[in-house]
């Protein structure tokens, strides 16, 4: 930037005729525009001296490298006919002198804007949960390695930075691997972003991209997910993102990583628990009458009661359960995965065998005691919906054991949802008349209630015994994330993907109040 002026007693001797042009910018480039240095700081046209640019380029990579931000403060004398006033200069006016080199280089400015602590944080949490975070900087490289240090993104692994000018020289396919190695790309221009975002989808990564400014746009457009700053950012920078950061802080990208994960088990713990009181609720009594009943275990309305409403009330708490804990250190999802996957299938076929036995076995059983038809009927309805309830409270944990103090914490919903299920369930055995008439059962004596104790302990214990199964099989290295392709999964849904996963303009999300 560069402005022109008339001079005053500030500026020095020498001035007369002349107007006084003041330029600032990246020191590295100002440099290069620059004839002569002040001495000593001073100004005017006698304490100019030819400039030593090596003496200058040293010191701008020292501050660099500690971090700050450099600007290089610039001044000449420009003749009063070379331009009139109201004139529009353009980059040409500094860049473009006929005469060369012709900047006075007075000193140096260092900025020193530290990246915030929770941001720190959110980017070891990505790392934790398999996100790469990559930083696109106008910003001197020596500057943007060193915050990539503070940042944690410069290591080992990534511990060089790309230019711009260095961008511009490489090829795609160049460039596809450079994306790979690297996580600093400094100066960069916004057709450098586009570049490196189109590069990281051609390498199969899914790239999510921030910026604030008109220029970011085009990139914004093109990542898979655009994120605009909801305070800082320009109106074309909003419509071009699918998100919007209303407190412009990146710990919010995570947190809405996090929330997504949550929303994504949530759906999961719900099929787990749906499916199989779903399924029990037919196959028991097809096993039912196969085994040799008389009548069916269940009368209609005690299928649809579990199906409306106890299914429904306990697929509520796992819709609202927290962040389960070890959320954020699992791999992101694989392209093309749907909810059901082998580990999950399977757990759903054990619950519904599980279940479908115990409701048909515990018929027999008070079948075996004496009991009435509409006591066994009774019998086969609370067993099906009291294991429901072990289904779910076994649920609530994907991979932690729920033999444990943390299934009495977290959701309190949980046990609100028990207790109604549980005293609706006493209710309907109960109630005269309804219980007969409507529900074709009666109450049931006391040791038919140990029955179901027993059965809703068992169903627990069987849950729990395939995720102690699976939790072993982990450790041995073994596939239990379902990551691995199945039968519900998109076919090369990886190569398909011919544009952003998100539809442009489909959701404007303000994820500002969300607890980090």
């Amino acid at each position: 930037m560069a402005t022109v002026h008339n001079p005053t007693e500030v500026d020095g001797p020498g001035m007369e005729g002349n107007y006084v042009v003041h330029a600032k910018g990246a020191p590295d480039r100002m440099v290069n525009y620059c004839a002569y240095q002040a001495k000593a700081g001073l100004l005017g046209e006698e304490y100019k001296e030819p400039i030593d640019r090596n003496y200058w380029i040293e010191q701008i990579a020292v501050l660099s490298s500690h971090g700050l931000r450099v600007l290089a403060l610039c001044r000449a004398s420009l003749p009063k006919d070379k331009i009139t006033p109201g004139d529009q200069l353009g980059p040409e006016f500094v860049n473009e002198n006929p005469e060369g080199p012709w900047l006075t280089l007075v000193g140096l400015c260092a900025i020193m804007d530290p990246p915030r602590a929770e941001c720190v944080q959110a980017i070891r949490e990505a790392h934790g949960a398999g996100v790469r975070v990559a930083m696109i900087t106008g910003d001197h490289k020596d500057t943007a390695v060193a915050i990539g240090h503070m940042l944690g993104i410069v290591d080992e692994t990534y511990n060089d930075a790309l230019t711009g000018p260095q961008l511009d020289e490489m090829s795609d396919d160049d460039l596809r691997q450079a994306v790979l190695v690297n996580n600093v790309f400094a100066r960069a221009s916004p057709q450098n972003k586009i570049r490196i975002v189109k590069a990281l989808q051609a390498e199969g990564q899914i790239a999510g991209m921030t910026g604030d400014g008109v220029n970011d746009a085009p990139a914004l457009r093109a990542a898979d997910m655009g994120v605009a700053m909801g305070k800082e950012g320009t109106d074309v920078a909003r419509e071009a993102a699918e998100m919007i950061l209303a407190d412009d802080n990146f710990a919010t990208i995570v947190t809405a990583v996090r929330e997504g994960r949550v929303v994504w088990d949530n759906l999961r713990k719900i099929l787990l628990v749906n499916t199989p009181i779903n399924n029990a609720q037919g196959l028991g009594v097809l096993f039912g009458l196969i085994c040799g009943l008389a009548e069916a275990p269940l009368s209609p309305i005690q299928v649809l009661y579990s199906n409306l409403i106890c299914a429904i009330t306990l697929g509520f708490v796992c819709a609202i359960e927290p962040a389960e804990e070890g959320i954020m250190t699992m791999p992101p999802r694989r392209i093309g995965k749907r909810l059901i996957g082998r580990y999950l299938f399977l757990r759903i076929a054990i619950g519904t065998l599980a279940l479908v036995g115990c409701v048909v076995g515990s018929v027999f059983w008070a079948q075996a005691l004496g009991y009435t038809q509409k006591q066994m009927r009774a019998q086969a309805f609370n067993t099906l919906d009291f294991g429901a309830i072990a289904v779910t409270l076994s649920a609530r944990f994907a991979y932690n054991s729920s033999f444990d103090s943390r299934i009495f914490r977290g959701n309190p919903y949980c046990w609100y949802s028990v207790a109604v299920v549980s005293v609706l369930q006493v209710a309907l055995t109960y109630i005269p008349g309804l219980n007969t008439a409507v529900f074709s059962m009666s109450g049931m004596a006391g040791p038919q209630w140990g029955i179901v104790a027993l059965f809703a302990v068992v169903m627990f214990c069987v849950m729990e015994g395939e995720k102690a199964v699976r939790r072993k099989l982990k450790m041995q290295g073994k596939d239990t994330d379902d990551n691995e392709p199945f039968i519900f999964d998109a076919d090369g849904a990886a190569e398909e993907q011919d544009g952003p996963l998100v539809p442009k303009g489909t959701s404007h999300l303000n994820l500002a109040e969300l607890t980090k």
